[in-house]
């Protein structure tokens, strides 16, 4: 088995939803407790490029997810991860603020003269005392780690469609038309023009 993988039946996949992702894994990872299937791994993930993640951070179809360190320094072998403008806050089912998703682009190059690429990372992060709980902190030797300082990431390979517009995977609800319906809807203007047999 691939390392990072998840030995999952047969039909199943990791495909956990934002909720999941910041109270399953990252409260979890963050507060010390324990995670099962402790299947995500801790990266160094901003000096590694996104091509280099199958292998050592957990793969689930086309994304891989890891835990890492809030980092000011974004930069990678051969590129950077840029910050988009946006961010997303994560609620429960009961509509409670719990964290926040950040958007960023890997960029090759050097900041701030890259080239944008097609890779994107959801970086979530715990709100401050979104939980009812203070970030703990641990001494490891004589480095102190604070909970509140890890994130964990998703990052994934947007596809490009024949029109050269870039489009995520999960943005397809799984439906395709035939032919004839792509005829058909080709059509649609022309509908009161055309005169159906009784």
């Amino acid at each position: 088995m691939e390392e990072g993988s998840i030995n999952l039946p047969p039909g199943f996949q990791f495909y956990p939803t934002d909720e999941e992702l910041v109270l399953d894994f990252l409260y979890r990872k963050a507060s010390l407790l324990p995670c099962y299937p402790n299947s995500i791994p801790d990266l160094d993930s901003y000096v590694l490029d996104p091509w280099d993640l199958s292998g050592k951070a957990l793969s689930s179809g086309n994304q891989w997810y890891f835990f890492s360190q809030k980092t000011p320094d974004l930069t990678t072998k051969n590129g950077y991860w840029k910050q988009l403008d946006i961010d997303e806050t994560i609620y429960t089912s009961s509509s409670k603020i719990v964290g926040i998703k950040k958007y960023l682009v890997f960029y090759m190059g050097e900041a701030p003269d890259g080239i944008e690429t097609s890779w994107i990372m959801h970086e979530y992060s715990l709100l401050n005392g979104g939980l009812g709980c203070a970030p703990y902190q641990r001494r490891s030797g004589k480095k102190n780690l604070d909970g509140g300082e890890w994130v964990l990431c998703r990052v994934y390979e947007r596809k490009c469609s024949q029109h050269g517009l870039w489009y995520d995977e999960d943005d397809d609800d799984g439906t395709e038309l035939s032919c004839l319906d792509e005829i058909f809807l080709s059509l649609d203007d022309d509908l009161e023009e055309i005169s159906l047999p009784n």
